[in-house]
């Protein structure tokens, strides 16, 4: 083995210590690791820094605003309320989850698929008060298994069926040859997440969430003309379980509804008052159909979709103390709408427009992120802060964004554009439909991730330029004469490789190890092609395995060790399984 090898393996294993033992962030670790491979001259420039070219972080960064754009318009709302639903349990939930993302994996690359249901599944998950931590893990691993289902699940299965056709007469694999190993894997997985997942997988909340918001807001708001509520009762509408926030009374053609009954059918103009914490009542803004009761949010200058929702005290100097906010026209003086008031957690009788204003009272306000910036040492105010993903929902433009994410998909498909170019057309059709804005745009990119992915691929590509893994690779098959022992060993290897680096570069190369131990045995390769199928996509036991579990590492709240802890168990049953089917399948 070469200085080079020895020094990247050790370097490597220096990473993953530190990923799985101490706190320190995955993409400070990573890049930590390919910047010393670098300086000790095992890796050139341009292989240390290719991973930011890579068509894959390009991809993913594309798809960040791809799902912005659905988030931005609702079209996420509707994927969750028809596509989720509201399971009655964490283990419901999982399954009602993993279900369609494998079945979607299937026929659809994983990472648009993961990409579009985390911001879907951080919503639902805090609507059904379950910690994203008991589900973004799952969400990834339903993707990767059901990959490996059909030939264009994954792109591996495609990179490893053209050096089948390549290097061999074989024919083709079949488009649904693998379901006899894909599906059970699914199965599986999905069973082994639905019975132990409680246990193996982490409790993680947010570190505000354990605690009681003081700020309890009167908010109004108003079943809009045609809205889809009109007609069906609040539990149907949703209206009943929201987290946080719960419905106090209607206010119907000037007559007050208390004790409002989850039976109520909705009407045009219903004048509904809420009381809830400040996030619940952002998500109320983002109904389809509720809207503020104020009209002066239509009023502003600022169009609607560059406004977003900001907080501010009222201070004993505001010379609007002691007066109602419709005396005080507070939109022409601060040209913004104040939507909601708090004050000591009491509840708020008047009409908006009529709340005597107090020192102290806490403003729910709409405007453009400017007032922020502008009214922060103001002395009217206290304390001013803009809040996060607060910008009002274009229920207008979710036809067209769900449209885009469709054709997108299709196009990718049907083999019309590569993943790349589909979603960099997809993500500039959202720009241009204003399905989201440029600014908002440029936030939701998580760039955290996309570095992680740079850095990781850094590294798988030391392991591979130096030699490090061939040598491994031929050193522990030698130890094996037995074709079922060698099997076992090929899935062994490729999902080590595959956990450190990417899995199209584990499979491309074991394939030609796999070619070699079958030809010295004297038996048929395929199998031993089939099992690198299925290793190369069980990148269970780390996040630095597959794209999609970086990408549900953050949302998640996950450590590296919990990737570990349910991964690794997950990878064992899935190679004991692949072990046993594939010889019976397709004989040796």
């Amino acid at each position: 083995m070469s200085l080079e090898a020895i020094i990247t393996l050790v370097v490597v294993g220096i990473c993953f210590a530190v990923l799985a033992f101490t706190r320190t962030s995955p993409d400070i670790t990573l890049v930590g690791g390919v910047s010393l491979l670098l300086m000790l001259g095992v890796l050139s420039p341009e292989q240390a820094l290719g991973g930011l070219a890579n068509q894959g972080v390009v991809t993913v960064g594309a798809l960040y605003i791809v799902v912005n754009g659905l988030r931005e318009t609702g079209g996420l709302g509707w994927i969750v309320q028809h596509l989720l639903g509201r399971p009655k349990s964490l283990i419901g939930a999982q399954l009602r989850m993993m279900a369609p993302v494998a079945l979607l994996s299937a026929f659809l690359n994983n990472t648009p698929v993961v990409a579009m249901m985390i911001p879907a599944v951080s919503d639902w998950a805090h609507r059904m008060q379950i910690s994203a931590s008991k589900l973004m893990i799952p969400l990834s691993y339903a993707a990767i298994a059901g990959g490996t289902c059909t030939l264009i699940g994954t792109s591996t299965n495609l990179v490893i069926n053209g050096l089948l056709l390549q290097a061999t007469n074989h024919n083709s694999i079949g488009m649904f040859e693998l379901a006899w190993v894909g599906v059970p894997t699914v199965i599986v997985v999905c069973l082994f997440v639905l019975l132990f997942g409680q246990r193996f997988l982490p409790e993680r909340l947010p570190p505000m969430s354990q605690f009681d918001d003081a700020r309890q807001y009167t908010v109004e708001m108003i079943v809009g003309a045609g809205s889809p509520l009109v007609g069906q009762t609040i539990e149907e509408a949703d209206l009943r379980g929201l987290h946080g926030v719960y419905l106090i009374e209607i206010e119907r053609a000037g007559d007050i509804l208390p004790a409002v009954s989850p039976h109520e059918r909705l009407r045009d103009n219903d004048r509904l008052v809420f009381a809830g914490i400040v996030d619940s009542v952002v998500d109320l803004q983002k109904i389809r159909g509720l809207v503020p009761a104020t009209d002066q949010i239509f009023k502003l200058n600022a169009p609607r979709r560059d406004r977003c929702l900001v907080e501010a005290v009222v201070s004993d100097s505001c010379t609007l103390v002691g007066k109602s906010i419709r005396e005080g026209r507070f939109r022409s003086v601060y040209d913004a709408a104040v939507i909601a008031v708090a004050r000591n957690g009491e509840h708020l009788r008047q009409k908006l427009g009529d709340i005597v204003l107090r020192t102290g009272d806490t403003l729910l306000i709409e405007a453009h992120p400017s007032f922020a910036a502008g009214q922060r040492n103001s002395r009217d105010f206290l304390l001013v802060s803009q809040l996060h993903d607060s910008t009002p929902v274009r229920h207008d433009r979710a036809i067209i964004a769900l449209l885009i994410l469709v054709a997108m998909v299709l196009a990718v498909t049907f083999g019309v554009l590569s993943m790349l170019e589909a979603s960099l057309l997809a993500a500039g059709f959202m720009l241009l439909a204003k399905c989201t804005s440029g600014r908002i745009a440029r936030k939701s990119v998580d760039w955290q991730v996309l570095v992680v992915i740079a850095a990781a691929l850094g590294l798988g590509e030391a392991v591979r330029a130096t030699g490090a893994a061939e040598v491994v690779a031929n050193t522990l098959l030698a130890m094996s004469a037995v074709p079922w022992v060698a099997l076992a060993m090929i899935y062994l290897l490729t999902a080590l490789f595959t956990a450190m680096i990417s899995n199209n570069a584990a499979a491309v190369l074991m394939f030609p190890i796999a070619l070699s131990v079958a030809d010295r045995m004297g038996v048929d390769f395929i199998p031993f092609v089939i099992t690198i199928m299925v290793a190369a996509s069980a990148s269970y036991a780390t996040p630095i395995g597959y794209q999609t579990n970086l990408m549900v590492y953050g949302p998640g709240g996950y450590r590296f060790v919990d990737y570990v802890r349910i991964g690794v168990p997950i990878t064992i049953l899935v190679g004991v399984l692949s072990v046993i089917l594939v010889p019976f399948i397709w004989a040796f």
